[in-house]
């Protein structure tokens, strides 16, 4: 069993952005503005104020210096931030390839860079979720059109039963956040994974190992609380419109 209080954190912000081209055609998506800060400081913030101290962006070749110019090593925001390159973007689970000798043998919290979680108090679910772990924990939203996502399945326990990619006949709903928690052994399952058809590293696959050896758990986001994946035109403006108006409202945003 691992020390349940050790984790480090990851963010995930590659890719080439290209549903928003041309605006990503020189400059990462995560680093473009949603309302009044960039879109890499939303997933930042969620770990921060979820008690992490230690973070390592991942990001490709191009934009790791301009990542290090805005984040620096994390002194103002009172964390360690590292960085590593994704040479070539081979799937969200590569992140634990990149990180394996960076995690050290830590429990860890995977997040994606456009990946915006706004109210309903994520931050304290992803907290509890760290100390109730026993190897993987995922949070799920529903959604209208789940055939574009991690399509997961659930008893009337919560039980996960399943998780399918983009499945043209989705069992529920309820689809897999860009938030993960993983414990020690991740790094270790990461070695049993096989590209998939789409020549990618699936995180589906990872939590399927887990699932496999029933130690994956799953937290609903309740509907108070506002997922977005901030990764196309339309998504980007919503988003920069969903954080304007929490802010009239007073309303927290992590």
């Amino acid at each position: 069993m691992s020390d349940k209080s050790n984790y480090k954190a990851i963010i995930l912000a590659g890719g080439k952005g290209t549903r928003l081209f041309p605006i990503t055609k020189v400059i990462s998506k995560q680093l473009l503005p949603v309302y009044d800060m960039p879109m890499i400081f939303y997933p930042l913030h969620t770990l921060i104020h979820a008690g992490l101290k230690e973070v390592l962006l991942i990001t490709n070749p191009e934009n790791i210096n301009i990542y290090k110019s805005l984040l620096g090593e994390g002194e103002d925001f009172n964390i360690s931030i590292s960085y590593a390159i994704q040479e070539e973007a081979k799937g969200i689970a590569q992140a634990f390839d990149i990180a394996k000798d960076w995690l050290a043998g830590s429990n860890c919290v995977l997040i994606l860079g456009d990946n915006l979680f706004l109210a309903g108090n994520t931050s304290n679910k992803l907290k509890n979720a760290m100390k109730k772990n026993n190897g993987a924990y995922i949070f799920g939203y529903k959604v209208k059109d789940p055939t574009s996502y991690g399509v997961v399945h659930f008893d009337k326990n919560h039980k996960v039963l399943n998780i399918e990619e983009k499945p043209k006949e989705p069992k529920s709903d309820w689809i897999v956040t860009g938030l993960y928690v993983y414990d020690n052994m991740v790094t270790e399952y990461f070695n049993d994974l096989k590209p998939s058809q789409r020549g990618e590293l699936e995180i589906t696959d990872l939590n399927n190992i887990y699932l496999e050896r029933s130690k994956i758990d799953i937290k609903l986001l309740s509907e108070d609380s506002l997922w977005l994946d901030a990764g196309t035109k339309d998504s980007l403006l919503e988003a920069s419109n969903i954080v304007k108006n929490l802010k009239v409202k007073n309303i927290e945003l992590f």
